[in-house]
């Protein structure tokens, strides 16, 4: 079965690993749809029939840097818009005062870099901004010492108004491109502080999502996603590093399935009490799964405590919410290892192209001209997943 199939880092022939036969790494059926969820993620499971589950996702891709950018734009290597980006491009912001797209990160920076959340050849108005925690939220955000609002607001005025000249000369989208970006940082100096704040939840809301105002955590931008959205930012995106288990993955993966598990069913209950959750679409993702087969030794004692799995791009599991999918659902087959497709299976741009219909928007008709032809995020490629539709 194994054979001749590309992995990222076995090369011997791979021996099968399961997973620890205790309560803790245990399957229980969830909710009125009965979807299985790991007893690794006991609050995941209190939304269970929220979720639909697409356990067939495939890709083209197997090692960290291209898979990330092949998820994310629909090609391996650099220089392509990111989803994100082509959100922006086609619908917009809602808030004049906020970018159209942020970006979150906890963890290590990816492999993939800022291409993770690029605009490639689109404007670079619609590239994704990213939002730190601690510090300024945005650099540069605050003015220097000794600069008043009104000195500020002089020196765009004055530069815009030089840019004004320039446009008009040389015609340079980009030059227009900067005239936006210039006003909508003065404005952000104001929006940006004051959702940032997020120490002005009431305690019930901190104790949901278990987060610390004042920290880095994936449960603080969590609840800033909550926040952006209920703002009218059309897209966040949120990445978490430390998933990268070719060792020790029953020690690692408790810890950082703990990490995530409160953070992101709060957010799935938040937005459902606010009347949101109808209209906004979660998606959690990798660029890629992890094998059936040890990597490293599977025998007994301590050698096999420190096995791990490989990247595996033939068949893996993702999940959506909200936004018009199917609630309480299961798609596709895989055979009863995990390892490849059985049935129904989905490619990374059925996807995309699914995302984007479920935004308001048709993938082969959000395009953008570049060095000769008509380009889009699914290429010449994609099918929406009708079946995960509700």
């Amino acid at each position: 079965m194994f054979e001749g199939k590309q992995l990222a880092f076995i090369r011997s022939r791979p021996s099968l690993m399961g997973s620890p036969k205790t309560d803790q790494f245990a399957f229980k059926r969830s909710g009125q749809s009965g979807i299985e969820i790991s007893n690794l993620m006991p609050h995941l499971q209190t939304v269970a029939d929220e979720l639909c589950f697409i356990r067939t996702l495939h890709t083209d891709q197997f090692n960290h840097a291209p898979a990330q950018m092949f998820a994310l734009t629909g090609f391996p290597r650099f220089g392509r818009p990111s989803i994100g980006s082509w959100v922006d491009y086609g619908i917009g912001s809602a808030n004049e005062n906020l970018p159209g797209f942020v970006v979150l990160v906890t963890g290590q920076v990816l492999g993939a870099g800022n291409s993770a959340w690029g605009s490639g050849f689109l404007p670079t108005i619609h590239q994704g901004i990213e939002f730190r925690s601690q510090g300024d939220p945005v650099l540069f955000l605050s003015n220097p010492k000794g600069v008043a609002p009104s000195d500020r607001r002089e020196v765009v005025d004055t530069v815009n108004a030089l840019n004004r000249i320039k446009l008009a000369d040389v015609r340079d989208p980009e030059i227009a491109t900067r005239i936006g970006q210039y006003e909508m940082a003065y404005r952000m100096q104001t929006s940006v502080p004051e959702l940032m704040s997020i120490d002005q939840e009431p305690a019930s809301v901190h104790e949901a999502y278990g987060t610390e105002p004042g920290k880095t955590s994936f449960a603080n931008n969590c609840l800033l996603a909550r926040r952006l959205v209920e703002r009218g930012v059309r897209f966040v995106q949120l990445f978490d590093q430390g998933w990268d288990h070719h060792g020790s993955v029953f020690k690692r993966l408790p810890g950082k399935a703990k990490e995530v598990d409160q953070p992101i069913a709060a957010l799935i209950k938040d937005l459902k009490a606010r009347g949101m959750l109808d209209d906004t679409l979660i998606v959690w993702s990798a660029e890629f799964g992890r094998t059936p087969m040890a990597q490293g030794s599977n025998g007994s004692g301590e050698k096999a405590s420190n096995a791990g799995r490989d990247h595996h791009k033939e068949a893996y599991t993702v999940w959506m919410a909200g936004g018009g999918i199917k609630p309480g659902h299961v798609h596709g087959v895989t055979d009863e290892l995990g390892y490849g497709i059985v049935e129904d299976g989905v490619h990374l741009h059925d996807m995309n192209a699914t995302i984007l219909h479920q935004l308001g928007m048709d993938h082969e008709r959000l395009t953008y001209r570049y060095q000769g032809r008509q380009f889009r995020l699914t290429d010449i490629h994609g099918s929406v997943v009708k079946k995960i539709l509700a």
